[in-house]
């Protein structure tokens, strides 16, 4: 006689049960290092070392984004300066920063948000919220998240519970 085997009656799985989807806005960093145009290269160097990042937001004084500025952009200018023998001190971030800044909306999938730092090879886009900066999401608030979900199920629309 062969060998029976009898699991149980199964638990119907409830499709229907959706987990909350995880959104951009709940990872990005609000507490950002700004920079304003007028502000030395010297300057913003010396807060890149301080804070240990990579660049940041440059701001206006209502808080609206103007542009960015990153190590990239001031490396460019301490060449230049070296080469040309020019003092740091009269250069700024308006001169050297990037107007056109790409950013995303805080309501989108974290996922989603992932996936665009790959096709875009950007290391941080602001978010903006009623015309004023609001906060930064970086690749690293992307990795943070992924942590955080460890174990769990990756599909952030639809969560199966057994």
């Amino acid at each position: 006689m062969g060998i029976k085997s009898f699991q149980g009656a199964r638990k119907q799985q409830n499709n229907a049960t959706a987990s909350k989807a995880l959104k951009v806005k709940d990872y990005m960093t609000t507490e950002l290092i700004t920079f304003n145009q007028n502000q030395s290269i010297q300057e913003v160097v010396e807060c890149l070392i301080k804070y240990k990042i990579s660049g940041g937001p440059v701001v206006n004084d209502k808080k609206e984004l103007v542009g960015i500025i990153s190590e990239g952009d001031c490396l460019k200018q301490l060449s230049e300066s070296r080469y040309y023998n020019m003092p740091l001190e009269h250069d700024n971030v308006e001169k050297r920063m990037v107007r056109n800044v790409e950013t995303i909306d805080g309501n989108m999938d974290i996922f989603d948000a992932a996936n665009k730092f790959l096709q875009s090879k950007i290391r941080r886009f602001p978010i903006i919220e009623n015309g004023k900066l609001a906060g930064q999401i970086s690749q690293k608030d992307i990795l943070k998240a992924a942590l955080e979900l460890k174990g769990q199920n990756w599909n952030s629309t639809t969560k199966k519970s057994i």
